[in-house]
């Protein structure tokens, strides 16, 4: 019996002692296209079970919590639901390294180190003030002033971002502008209404951004805004351009921004498919003008055939997706590509900056023929849209710079900081700009 207990109480001692090898601070780099700190707190809850908090410090100070965490035999393991995202690493002899893999859709090595009270990265280092808005019933946004005395300048962000992405580039700017950044509804500390498209449509989403420019009396600004946040630029360049004084595209020309009157876009021609569709099928009331209902769907099947041939001579050459589960895209990501809206033009100057094309070497290692098809589309598609912006909207300057990052304004921060200053020196002050148009 003594033995019985003596050898339940080691076993005991052992488990707890194996588990604190692992609690701690961790942190580390990861690689997905471009370099993102990761910070990972592991601790201990009730009957020593493990709990983790996960931090991509250089997107956003928000946590992310650790769905499972098991830790056992020197290895650990974890999975994020909120990034669809899992680890797996060995913990190292010495206990302060974990090296391991980082999955999510394509496998990255990620090594965490033990972090201590002198060395552990901060999750939200810069110094900003922060304020919640209303724009709507029930719906407040984050927004942050990171100072600066010239022009009003606001920041918005790409999906699944919230204003902190902007925490190292702000600062810079803030040195010749009033600098602001807004957390779009749905993420960070901003509210999150239903994820139905009515509630995240571009328009929507531009009048959120116009009710934080009233809110806060700015007059005139520029605003920018990288990838996803186009549709909300080009939303207020077509239908408010007097709010503004000007709008910047980071790598957020892309069809949701501009529907490109020459070679089309899939959703859009798709969603027009449909639409004609509906008004030729049986039991449907019959329309005023058959024949030219048969005209317009005879002209939508061929633009979408059109495109889907190409479409399909594209995928012909690119690699086969990696193998594991495919997830769907988050309910409010979903609502807002669902709520994405046609441009033809936009009234507003505009600076565009295109990456074209993208640096994907970290998606292709060891693949130089899948890299090199996937860059050659991405070229294709990326030059199509430029020249679009440059046919169809006089008002825009556009910048292409090649082998850069998506996150456009971190990879080549210095061009893109003197491209910004450059376009704003061009524009007309807020009383000049009004006299002009009077």
């Amino acid at each position: 019996m003594k033995k019985f207990i003596a050898a339940s109480f080691l076993l005991v001692v052992t488990t707890t002692l194996h588990a604190q090898q692992i609690t701690g601070t961790w942190q580390g780099t990861g690689d997905t296209g471009e370099k993102l700190r990761v910070v990972l707190n592991i601790d201990k809850g009730a009957g020593d079970a493990l709990h983790g908090t996960l931090y991509s410090i250089d997107q956003t100070p928000d946590p992310a919590p650790v769905t499972a965490i098991t830790f056992d035999s020197r290895t650990l393991k974890f999975s994020i639901d909120t990034f669809h995202a899992s680890y797996e690493g060995k913990l190292s002899a010495d206990g302060n390294t974990i090296t391991g893999t980082m999955t999510q859709g394509e496998p990255k090595p990620l090594v965490f180190q033990r972090a201590t009270a002198n060395t552990v990265w901060k999750t939200d280092a810069l110094a900003h003030s922060s304020q919640m808005i209303a724009v709507d019933k029930d719906v407040k946004l984050e927004v942050l002033d990171w100072g600066g005395t010239g022009r009003p300048l606001v920041l918005l962000t790409g999906l699944g971002d919230n204003a902190h992405v902007f925490d190292k580039f702000a600062p810079k700017l803030a040195a010749k502008y009033h600098v602001y950044g807004i957390t779009r509804r749905g993420f960070g500390n901003s509210s999150k209404p239903d994820p139905v498209t009515a509630n995240y449509s571009a328009a929507r989403l531009g009048d959120d951004v116009l009710a934080v420019i009233e809110a806060l009396h700015l007059d005139k600004p520029i605003v920018a805004g990288h990838s996803i946040a186009g549709e909300e630029l080009s939303y207020i360049g077509a239908r408010h351009a007097d709010k503004v004084a000007g709008l910047i595209y980071l790598d957020a020309g892309y069809p949701y921004a501009l529907y490109d009157q020459l070679n089309g876009a899939f959703f859009f021609d798709v969603s027009d498919l449909r639409q004609q569709l509906s008004t030729v099928v049986p039991g449907a009331a019959p329309p005023q003008d058959q024949k030219k209902a048969l005209d317009d769907l005879i002209a939508a099947l061929q633009q979408v055939q059109k495109e889907a041939a190409s479409m399909r001579h594209t995928v012909e050459d690119l690699p086969p997706p990696s193998p594991g589960p495919r997830h769907p895209p988050p309910p409010v990501g979903a609502a807002i590509m669902n709520g994405e809206q046609r441009f033809d033009t936009i009234s507003s100057p505009a600076l565009v900056i295109f990456v074209s094309p993208h640096d994907l070497s970290s998606m292709f290692k060891g693949n130089p023929k899948g890299q090199a098809a996937m860059e050659a589309n991405d070229k294709r598609s990326t030059e199509n849209q430029a020249l679009a912006f440059e046919r169809q909207v006089p008002s825009a300057h556009v910048v292409r710079i090649p082998n850069a990052n998506h996150y456009v304004f971190r990879s080549n921060e210095a061009q893109v900081l003197s491209e910004i200053d450059t376009f704003i020196a061009t524009l007309p002050a807020a009383n000049e700009r009004t006299q002009s148009t009077n």
